[in-house]
């Protein structure tokens, strides 16, 4: 039996980190050398080349980016002692948001990455900020430093004025683009570089270079006084004689420093080059937290609704969040797990706290990409992989069914894009709803839904590519031909004045008859409130205690669809004030419907308005095709945030409604001759102007 010192210890030996960029930024490369470096393959896989191991979908290698966060765990002697590194290689494509927010909920540290020539870019943004909201410490790596047009300082600026972060360099680069060899280690206060032909696993001590000698000093200093808070003892030090300071203790001083998120220590090197990616994996282990460096996670206890903590010890009950569900052709459905406390042996049972069932585990693997490796027991501090269960979403608790906990689960955004979808075959209908109830299983971001009125499938997600991976996968996978209709943009309803209103719904068929009747008033929400706001201001039990969860439960319903043009409401405040009831016809369905036929009446006369989705776009184009690139823009709605001004190329931020993108990657390819890239991401709902919202109330009145 192990005793809980030697557990704990294993535990400290434990890394789980992801890997997180803007497209392009060189993720996958990264993780690819990782796993050759560590000795998990013997031969590196290139994306370029449709080789890389963890891109193993078919769609990802032939478009080279990554859309699923494939897992997988490798191995790193550093100190004497043998580390656990389990990675989770994240995607960089606005459209995968979700899967970067998922594994950014489970991982205890993350490696951003950036290039060196794009810097900061608009995905990077939305990853720093998604690490940010779950409090992952992080290190940066600045990749392809011997591209043309690498700049180190460049990104450190950029990292401090885009993203707000307090970025320390703990390398400095020697040389750049095609003379980039080596780099000065700041802890060491030495100078490496690189054996060419060696494939990066010779490095070899030099002298600092004289030219560089001023500048490693300075940022030395930097370093020493941006971790000095920490430790005043070693400024003093430091001020005394900057050479008498150990590398154990910098390295213990930045490990608190980034475990507190007050820095994140930055590294630079070139990973297809092979440059500087086993300092990375040190700098893992050195910088990055352990699950014992983790707070005990927090959860509710269902039976008592009070909080409860789990701590990241094996002898503790068994506590684990599914973050992931993937469909393998061979084993069927996986669940990726992340386990918080205690420990699962393969065969056992779990409880899933969020569907209140039992859940048999039939067997656990480690999972190397898209390979499995058997595992008979998983501990606290783990990722881990188990199939053989029944109903496992992503976001499920599962627990010992005697100790349950819900652990905080993840929000996702709701999709801003549809198609209608139909099979080429009639043979084919059963086989494509099958497939498309397993592709939504998988991604919380990806809806199906059967429009009533026309009977077709609408199938929803968060862009042009997230769907046509989608259609493709149908394709390839559940070998299902589908034909497609035109995107179309999901809006939403809102409503902008109070209006009061009196409802009564009557019916009388022979015998017992329905009897409801409501007073109301019906408009927007307060500030900072979200979802339906329910006030119940009833008075003398004129609408008994019993049926006014029914009527809340009734507008609840009739926000799914509102009266301009059947979409949803999100947000609405509604304040019962009065109402009357009938002894014997009165009855909780009658509440229901009251609300319901009482919010079409009130809605038409509360200013409905139609909201339409607003995405947040960055163009980087050549200086020459400005003037086309803005000019362009403004035809499409958009508002110009601003214009950034780069050696050779200009780069323009703005919003622009989502109806007026698509197809917008073609005409900015013609518009500059192929020069320039966009990316976009979903920002907010902002009401379509009147022109907007008559077209579409006719479009779809039309389809009646």
């Amino acid at each position: 039996m192990a005793t809980h010192n030697e557990n704990t210890s294993k535990l400290g030996l434990n890394r789980n980190i992801g890997i997180m960029a803007h497209i392009d930024a060189g993720k996958t490369t990264t993780t690819e050398r990782i796993l050759f470096y560590t000795g998990r393959n013997y031969k590196m896989g290139e994306v370029h080349d449709g080789g890389a191991t963890m891109d193993w979908m078919v769609q990802e290698q032939e478009r080279g980016i990554t859309i699923t966060s494939a897992a997988t765990t490798v191995y790193w002697q550093l100190f004497g002692k043998k580390f656990k590194i389990n990675i989770i290689d994240t995607p960089g494509h606005v459209d995968f948001t979700v899967e970067v927010e998922r594994s950014l909920r489970v991982l205890d540290g993350a490696v951003a990455l950036f290039c060196a020539v794009g810097g900061v870019e608009p995905q990077s943004e939305t990853v720093w900020r998604q690490a940010d909201k779950y409090k992952v410490p992080r290190i940066s790596f600045v990749n392809k430093m011997d591209r043309a047009g690498a700049d180190f300082f460049g990104v450190i600026d950029q990292m401090r004025d885009r993203l707000g972060a307090n970025p320390v360099p703990i390398q400095i680069p020697i040389g750049a683009e095609d003379d980039f060899q080596g780099v000065v280690d700041l802890v060491k206060d030495k100078a490496f570089i690189w054996e060419e032909g060696s494939d990066g696993t010779k490095v070899v001590e030099v002298p600092i270079p004289e030219d560089l000698e001023k500048i490693s000093h300075d940022y030395r200093m930097k370093l020493i006084e941006g971790v000095a808070e920490e430790s005043d003892e070693l400024l003093e030090k430091f001020m005394e004689d900057p050479h008498s300071i150990t590398e154990e203790e910098m390295i213990n001083v930045i490990r608190t420093s980034t475990l507190d998120m007050s820095i994140t220590p930055v590294m630079c090197g070139s990973a297809f080059k092979n440059k500087g990616v086993q300092m990375l994996l040190n700098a893992i282990i050195e910088f990055l937290p352990s699950p014992l460096d983790i707070e005990d996670v927090a959860g509710i206890n269902p039976k008592t609704n009070k909080e409860e903590f789990r701590s990241a010890d094996p002898s503790d009950n068994f506590s684990a969040l599914a973050f992931k569900i993937a469909t393998d052709p061979f084993v069927g459905r996986i669940c990726f797990f992340r386990v918080y406390s205690g420990k699962l042996k393969a065969g056992s049972y779990v409880y899933n706290v969020s569907t209140g069932k039992k859940e048999r585990i039939s067997r656990i693997m480690q999972m190397h990409a898209n390979k499995q490796e058997p595992l008979d027991v998983i501990e606290a501090g783990d990722i881990g992989a188990g199939v053989g269960f029944k109903k496992i979403h992503t976001g499920d608790t599962l627990t010992e069914d005697k100790h349950p906990i819900i652990l905080e689960a993840m929000s996702f955004p709701d999709p801003v894009i549809s198609i209608a979808i139909e099979p080429k075959t009639q043979k084919d209908i059963d086989k494509m709803s099958l497939a498309l109830a397993k592709l939504a299983e998988e991604d919380p971001t990806f809806k199906v839904a059967t429009d009533e009125d026309s009977g077709q499938t609408i199938i929803s997600g968060m862009g042009e590519l997230h769907l046509d991976i989608l259609v493709d996968r149908l394709k390839r996978e559940f070998s299902v031909e589908c034909n497609i209709g035109l995107p179309q943009v999901n809006y939403k309803e809102a409503v902008t004045a109070t209006v009061e209103h009196k409802e009564t719904y009557k019916k009388q068929t022979g015998g017992r008859g329905k009897f409801a009747q409501i007073q109301f008033e019906l408009g927007p929400v307060d500030k900072g409130e979200e979802g339906l706001q329910f006030v119940d201001e009833v008075k003398g039990g004129n609408v008994p205690k019993e049926f006014i969860p029914s009527v809340k439960k009734g507008f609840l319903n009739a926000m799914q669809n509102g009266v301009l043009a059947g979409y949803s409401v999100d947000n609405l405040k509604v304040t019962l004030k009065d109402g009357s009831f009938h002894p014997v016809d009165s009855d909780q369905l009658a509440f229901e419907m009251v609300a319901k036929v009482g919010y079409k009446a009130a809605a038409k006369m509360a200013k409905s308005v139609l909201m339409e989705p607003i995405m947040k776009v960055e163009v980087v184009t050549p200086e020459d095709f400005l003037g086309d690139v803005t000019g362009d823009l403004n035809k499409r709605r958009a508002i110009l945030e601003d214009v950034t001004a780069k050696v050779g190329y200009q780069i323009v931020k703005a919003k622009v409604p989502l109806s007026e993108m698509f197809g917008y990657v073609t005409s900015l390819r013609s518009l500059t001759s192929g020069r320039a890239t966009s990316s976009m991401e979903f920002d907010s709902f902002k009401e379509a102007p009147a022109f907007v919202s008559e077209e579409v109330i006719k479009k779809i009145k039309g389809n009646y």
